[in-house]
């Protein structure tokens, strides 16, 4: 029977002896699976919690075939705690045997994609953009950094068999329409919750049209839609990527099975689509930038791991070229890597981009997640991001608008929403009505032998030591580097007070915000969960302080804890005293943090359940084990002022998550012989 790339790739990595299937043949879907993971990657704002956790474990080498630790989130140095965390880091990853990317060298997707990713392999990774790896073939999943050390320690990683979207692209974009256009245009069709279980695979004779770069943006917003992860097949156009960064060995063509069976399909015609924009504060609010053309803008950002490739700083260069940013707006350009930098330089973009006023900034993250570059009071900021809740740019009460490059480089220009495609201009990289990738070597500005030069100056990251060498290594550790908390015992009954009642959409910003205040405490548990769901409720701390921390519940609505795979945000709570969480749905990742710290995450059988529930009621869950243990919902009484109601929650739990609550979270599961 034919099969997705998806489903192949799956079953190839399936751990021997864990699940009775037949090869070549659909596996159920919401099967609970266990896969082999190839490559890990982590960043900074997890990665000093991922491998506090992975020194656990015990093992003198990572297991992996590659694992990468990158500088990229805290690189903005006000005091000694970052920089800590990078020597810390740095000294893990000698002593373990991983690759470290040193501060500077650029965001972790965009060097994965360029140094090693390979078609065909699982990634997976401490944080929820981990899917970018798709644009080139790869299975690669966001997680949670305690997942990822299990990876690492040589675990297996753990998934529900996710439904297969595929996606058929036809047709060829118009210059001036980008790729971060296609993927707006999924968001538009599916919502921030069209995903949840599920991989979006895309295929179609538009595939042909779209370099790696354009393929990269979409399976990184991907993680948008609350999908597992997005992917493209492995073709001539991957292999021409791969070797102009000096890795044509690590190409094999990857693809779907002639007449492979989607569990939908999605149609997009590239040639009538327009440019886009995700308005306020969600990736979902999509409208066209015609009917948004003319609307004043202030501030004009691009970069981040979704659009900071060359290719994304050659199309905003076509568009300045000549011309200069308009009077009262400000704008910045963070290249996605080193890589990229030097080419950027070497082809005369650079220069193009400071003539018409852009501010570079550093290769990292920056504004994306509020280290700085905040927009003004009351501002329109466009971004080339993949996020824009509300606060998340530093800025509470702008309003961020997610954008293509292009679309960001019309509106500097002319200080208003214009769209791209109305504008007359020479864009080089189309060629005979689509377009070419400058990393093909084909463009006069920067030969092939410039791309692999500028591709092969790492020295910026660290190769892993000898193992006898590793062994001498002394782990650094700063006083802002603290042990990750215990999680509480497991107890079969709980009487829980609501601490907050939330509502819909619940952002993982929202229950740990980001930022250049909150950032640097990511590896201080006591000191982080000062700011834990603050901006619901700014008093949840004080609250859950003046209770002497005991235990309480959160209620929220639709789709909560979308958005990062920081699992700060179960952390958090956890040590707060939350052991539960009721809501209407759930974010994938999310969802599997609360698990792995034993917060046991409920849904409402009733969702009209959720208008009975106030803040300060009280709900008792009885006998929890014995719904853990037999697969059965949960029993809730909800005593309010209106008296006493009795109600359940759906316990959808796979064995193992339910045996590993039984436990009091992943690490003690681990530790007593759990798998």
């Amino acid at each position: 029977m034919a099969l997705t790339l998806a489903e192949k790739i799956i079953q190839k990595h399936i751990i021997p002896g864990t699940l009775d299937f037949e090869p070549g043949k659909p596996i159920e879907r919401g099967t609970d699976i266990a896969i082999k993971i190839d490559q890990t990657l982590t960043q900074d704002a997890t990665g000093t919690m991922a491998y506090l956790q992975f020194e656990t474990i015990g093992v003198p080498r990572v297991k992996t075939e590659v694992s990468v630790s990158y500088i990229d989130h805290n690189t903005l140095q006000t005091d000694f705690k970052n920089m800590d965390d990078h020597r810390y880091l740095q000294s893990i990853a000698a002593k373990y045997g991983l690759y470290f990317s040193r501060p500077g060298n650029g965001i972790c997707h965009q060097v994965h994609l360029e140094c090693f990713g390979k078609p065909g392999k699982t990634l997976l990774g401490s944080d929820s953009h981990t899917p970018t790896g798709g644009g080139i073939g790869m299975i690669a999943i966001g997680a949670g950094g305690l997942d990822v050390a299990v990876a690492m320690g040589g675990g297996a990683f753990h998934l529900a068999m996710p439904k297969v979207f595929g996606v058929e692209l036809t047709g060829k974009l118009r210059k001036g329409v980008g790729a971060k256009d296609i993927i707006l245009e999924v968001l538009r069709r599916e919502t921030v919750k069209g995903g949840t279980l599920a991989v979006y695979e895309y295929f179609g004779e538009g595939v042909k049209n779209l370099t790696v770069p354009q393929r990269a943006t979409i399976t990184n917003m991907g993680a948008e839609l609350g999908a597992t992860c997005s992917i493209f097949p492995s073709d001539e156009k991957t292999k021409s990527f791969l070797e102009s960064m000096g890795r044509g060995a690590d190409w094999t063509e990857q693809k779907a099975d002639d007449g492979a069976s989607y569990d939908k399909i999605i149609k997009i015609n590239l040639d009538e689509l327009g440019s886009l924009a995700a308005c306020p504060h969600n990736p979902d609010v999509i409208n066209t930038v015609k009917s948004l053309a003319g609307k004043p803008v202030t501030q004009v950002v691009i970069g981040s791991c979704t659009n900071s490739s060359l290719d994304d700083l050659e199309s905003v260069a076509a568009i300045v070229k000549g011309k200069h940013i308009a009077p009262g707006v400000e704008a910045g350009i963070a290249p996605g890597s080193r890589t990229t930098i030097l080419m950027a330089s070497k082809a005369g973009i650079l220069e193009t981009l400071y003539e018409a006023g852009f501010r570079i900034l550093e290769s990292a993250c920056g504004p994306c997640i509020g280290q700085g570059f905040a927009p003004n009071s009351e501002g329109v900021t466009l971004r080339t991001f993949n996020r824009n809740f509300k606060g998340r740019s530093g800025t509470a009460d702008a309003n961020v608008y997610l954008v293509s490059p292009e679309t960001a480089a019309a509106a500097a220009i002319t200080g208003v929403f214009t769209e791209p495609e109305t504008l007359d201009y020479e864009d080089p990289a189309y060629v005979n009505g689509f377009r070419v990738s400058m990393l093909d070597g084909k463009d006069p500005r920067l030969s092939s032998e410039d791309v692999l030069s500028a591709a092969q100056n790492r020295g910026m990251v660290i190769a892993p030591k000898p193992l006898e060498e590793a062994q001498k290594v002394e782990i650094l550790r700063g006083p802002n580097i603290k042990p990750c908390p215990k999680c509480r015992d497991f107890e079969a009954n709980l009487t829980l007070p609501v601490r907050l009642k939330a509502s819909d959409n619940v952002s993982t910003d929202d229950i740990m915000p980001a930022g250049a205040k909150v950032l640097p405490l990511r590896s201080n548990i006591p000191e982080i969960s000062k700011f834990t769901l603050t901006r619901l409720d700014p008093d949840f701390y004080k609250k859950s302080e003046d209770a002497g921390f005991a235990n309480c519940i959160v209620v929220g609505g639709e789709n909560y804890g979308q958005g990062s795979s920081r699992e700060h945000a179960a952390l958090g709570p956890m040590y707060l005293g939350v052991r539960a969480i009721l809501t209407k749905s759930f974010a994938r990742i999310h969802k599997a943090n609360l698990i792995n710290y034993g917060i046991i995450p409920m849904t409402f059988k009733n969702p009209g359940d959720y208008d009975k529930i106030s803040g300060g009621d009280t709900i008792e869950i009885k006998n929890i084990d014995e719904s853990l243990k037999n697969g059965t919902d949960f029993v809730l009484v909800l005593h309010s002022k209106d008296g006493d109601y009795t109600f359940n929650a759906v316990n959808d739990l796979a064995k193992r998550s339910a045996d590993i609550l039984l436990q009091g979270g992943l690490a003690s599961y681990t530790r007593n012989g759990g798998q």
